[in-house]
């Protein structure tokens, strides 16, 4: 073969290639994204959340957020004739593969889970909102979400349980493991200022529109890690592990801003303007374009917080 007709052929196997992958793009463009997904479980609607991501010229990647637990990372992801289909292995609950499998229709998601417990339940996914912010803020007064004597502004997670929260002494106290405690009021941008206090081996955390969970738990000494103190949990990993002994007050400052959050811890700043891919594990929903309340963790064990201060554009 003259050097004329292997330059040919060289640059037709490129343009092959190239047509392949527009082709395989294209028909993989619906699907590529964030989903935030509503499932049906025992006749109430719980939130979860899909992303997929191209890998390479064909493969489909992605990752999985239930209804509890944290982002789970999907080897491959099938998608033919509209039809998305993916197993992960069991995570915290059951023995089985989690199995989903829907249809991609208008631009929006339908189908069932099989649970890890050997459920089957029914789904609705719509594209997650990118929430960019394009304006500068400019910051309003701070106001005080506890009073320091009453519950007053909060509410349970769950009315059919016993609310476990109490207020004294300038301290919101959570005594034992129960349900959680949810501001009355919906916040969209804002700055939080939380100090908060567990005994050795606690856990708790706080929920940002009550959708993402910064992590707190006694985590003094270790490595940092996303599902650790100060992380946004299973998804943002602090840049160094900022938590003082149990026992001792840990001061956090939160911006959240769109996606893009900033957190800092006991003065250090551990995450900084790092965009949170979508909802965590005990999400109150999975509504990500509206406002959300703070929610504060009380199912994990004992905590205190004080201080709860947030800041709002003008």
């Amino acid at each position: 073969m003259n050097y004329y007709n292997q330059c040919r052929n060289f640059f037709l196997t490129i343009l092959f290639s190239l047509i392949s992958f527009s082709v395989v793009a294209q028909t993989n463009k619906g699907v590529i994204g964030s989903w935030d997904l509503e499932v049906e479980m025992n006749g109430k609607i719980f939130p979860s959340w899909l992303q997929v991501k191209q890998s390479g010229t064909k493969a489909l990647v992605g990752f999985f957020v239930a209804h509890n637990g944290s982002a789970r990372p999907i080897s491959e992801v099938f998608f033919h004739n509209g039809i998305v289909d993916f197993s992960i292995p069991p995570q915290w609950d059951g023995q089985n593969d989690l199995h989903l499998q829907g249809i991609l229709s208008d631009g929006n998601l339908k189908g069932t889970i099989l649970s890890s417990e050997g459920g089957s339940h029914s789904f609705t996914g719509t594209p997650a909102p990118k929430l960019i912010r394009d304006n500068e803020l400019r910051w309003g007064k701070i106001k005080s979400l506890f009073d320091g004597e009453t519950l007053d502004g909060w509410h349970s997670s769950d009315e059919n349980m016993i609310n476990q929260w109490i207020a004294s002494d300038g301290l919101l106290k959570n005594p034992k493991s129960g349900v959680n405690l949810i501001s009355n009021n919906n916040y969209e941008d804002f700055k939080l200022h939380v100090e908060v206090r567990y005994p050795k081996g606690s856990n708790s955390g706080i929920y940002l529109r009550g959708r993402y969970e910064v992590q707190v738990e006694d985590s003094y000494g270790n490595d940092p890690e996303s599902i650790l103190f100060g992380g946004v949990y299973g998804f943002l990993t602090p840049n160094q592990m900022a938590a003082n002994p149990a026992g001792q007050w840990q001061v956090f400052d939160i911006t959240l801003i769109g996606r893009r959050v900033s957190i800092s811890a006991n003065g250090k700043p551990i995450i900084i303007d790092q965009i949170i891919p979508g909802i965590t594990g005990g999400a109150i929903d999975s509504k990500e374009a509206l406002p959300g309340p703070i929610m504060l963790q009380g199912d994990h064990g004992k905590v205190e917080f004080r201080n709860i201060r947030i800041q709002e554009p003008k």
